[in-house]
């Protein structure tokens, strides 16, 4: 239902995004982008990683852990669209916010085009059945550009076209969509993992490629750093806290699952696959299909099907990016860091229409360019690890800086380990689990800074060209460049708390600022009656 606003003289009909998202809906929107990473990552990492790939899993799931902690309390704390750069611009300024926000886009724009990529390569696992000839068989050598997969390209693009249709539709279309695919895929990838450890796994083969196929420290560092976009897109629960019901109730619940069910997947498929293949046998396509046909009695089945349903997966993966794109640009339209032309909503769907093309459209043209690379996933995964190690280092220090900030907005979820201390007359939790991830994810950013060819350049290039835009558009609009809008945070702060429903949180926050005042008024009086 469309809500009405004052501004200045004039009332104003605006539409505003809606609240359809459920529990399941929830956790679905975040397994739809963080369980189909596997399916992606699988490949890479063995490639990367050989030997030592289920560490490479294991280091990166620890620091993922903390990065899901975080955005837990975040994300039940302030329930908007925007995500980690609505947090960075509330604790750091609109700068820094606007710097999280195109970090975060790039790993969304990515999303859409590594996902998409990954989701044809896995449809692509029928083509020797059904034309006859492997998908590689069509590369074809353009210009300066060797090995150029015309076919695979082809099939990405009608698949991104598709998403946008989708998500125009709406967000409930679109989360059913999530749902549906993301329930069969839980019960299918833990099928896999069952059947492969009773019936495929051979502990000596796993011990025999740790000893060695172990990498160098280069080499694992490279693996490590990839192996964190297996756990890219908890960041999908925080798009989606403005369109979720209750969520200072549902997020925290889904996040937390999450976190764990992802995190076991991760460890359990890298573990299974080094005990049943070779590491140089897992494709970049389609690993999990790969694997999954390994399997004795079941694999003749299991493998098709498992190709099915990566392609199934790993497009609603994309779908995902889109759907972050589109409401994360919408939230810094709202918030005066890029033009307002991006808060469109479809009059219809109460949709952000605008933002879903346009970025959907970019995501589509990394995915071409890359495909003129020598390998388009490898190129992909290296310009998503820069986008998520920059986002998150930058979230991990605005959560730090709120606790100090606002101590007054109810945390209905607390991320554990916090140190207390008396600042300023109050008491704040120190999150030590908040220094120790934003230590990890700053290794993580130099590890991709360090190993990734791609991603230290595309990355950084990326940033820059979007500050350029950040620049010209502050300029324009008289806006402070390094300097933020003035915002009432405490209003704000109201708004959404009633926008959610969430009342007694609402009640909470109002005790805590009377309090806060009172104090304040008290301090004041003291100091009158002892000035002589």
């Amino acid at each position: 239902m469309a809500k009405k606003v004052l501004e200045t003289s004039c009332p104003v009909e605006k539409l505003e995004l809606r609240r359809d998202v459920t529990v399941w809906g929830s956790y679905m929107w975040g397994y739809a982008d963080v369980g189909a990473d596997i399916y992606a990552a699988l490949g890479l990492v063995m490639g990367a990683a050989h030997g030592g790939a289920s560490l490479a899993f294991f280091v990166a799931g620890l620091i993922y852990i903390m990065i899901g902690l975080s955005y837990t309390e975040m994300a039940s704390t302030y329930p908007v669209a925007g995500g980690g750069h609505y947090y960075a611009l509330r604790g750091l300024g609109d700068f820094w916010g606007y710097a999280a926000g195109v970090a975060l886009l790039l790993d969304y724009t990515i999303d859409i085009a590594l996902f998409a990529t990954a989701s044809a390569g896995y449809m692509n696992f029928f083509m020797p059945y059904i034309l006859g000839v492997p998908p590689e068989s069509f590369a074809i050598d353009i210009w300066i550009f060797k090995k150029v997969n015309p076919v695979w390209a082809a099939e990405t693009i009608i698949l991104i076209v598709f998403l946008i249709w989708l998500n125009i539709r709406g967000v409930r279309e679109s989360s059913l969509f999530n749902e549906i695919i993301g329930a069969i895929d839980i019960i299918t990838e833990s099928s896999i993992i069952v059947l492969g450890f009773l019936l495929a796994w051979k502990p000596e083969l796993f011990v025999f490629q740790w000893k060695t196929q172990f990498p160098s420290l280069k080499e694992f560092m490279y693996g490590s750093s990839l192996a964190i976009i297996s756990f890219v897109g908890l960041e999908s629960i925080s798009q989606a806290a403005q369109e979720t019901r209750r969520p200072a109730t549902i997020i925290p619940r889904t996040s937390i699952t999450l976190i764990f069910t992802v995190f076991i997947f991760a460890l359990a498929f890298s573990t299974m696959g080094l005990g049943v293949l070779p590491w140089q046998e897992f494709p970049q396509g389609d690993p999990v299909a790969k694997l999954a046909h390994a399997i004795p009695v079941f694999g003749a089945m299991a493998g098709p099907f498992a190709a099915i349903l990566g392609a199934t997966i790993l497009l609603i993966s994309s779908n995902t990016g889109v759907m972050g794109a589109s409401r994360l640009t919408y939230s810094m339209s709202e918030l005066h860091l890029i033009t307002p032309w991006f808060n469109k909503v479809h009059p219809k769907y109460q949709t952000p229409v605008r933002t879903i093309v346009f970025f959907a459209l970019v995501g589509m043209l990394e995915a071409l360019l890359a495909f003129l690379t020598p390998s388009a996933m490898d190129t992909l995964g290296n310009m998503y690890a820069f986008g998520a190690a920059s986002g998150y280092l930058l979230v991990f220090i605005s959560m730090v800086k709120l606790r100090f900030s606002d101590p007054y907005s109810p945390r209905p979820y607390k991320m554990p380990l916090n140190l207390k201390w008396n600042h300023k007359g109050k008491t704040v939790d120190v999150p030590i689990l908040g220094f120790i991830g934003m230590i990890g994810v700053s290794f993580i950013l130099f590890e991709v800074i360090l190993t990734h060819e791609i991603g230290r350049i595309a990355g950084p290039a990326w940033v820059l060209a979007c500050l350029i835009y950040y620049f010209w558009f502050r300029k324009k609009k008289g806006l402070p460049v390094f300097g933020s809008v003035k915002h009432n945070w405490e209003e704000e702060q109201k708004k959404i708390l009633t926008s959610a429903e969430e009342f007694d949180l609402l009640e909470q926050y109002k005790i805590a600022l009377a309090e806060r005042d009172k104090q304040k008024k008290g301090k004041a009086v003291e100091k009158t009656t002892r000035t002589p």
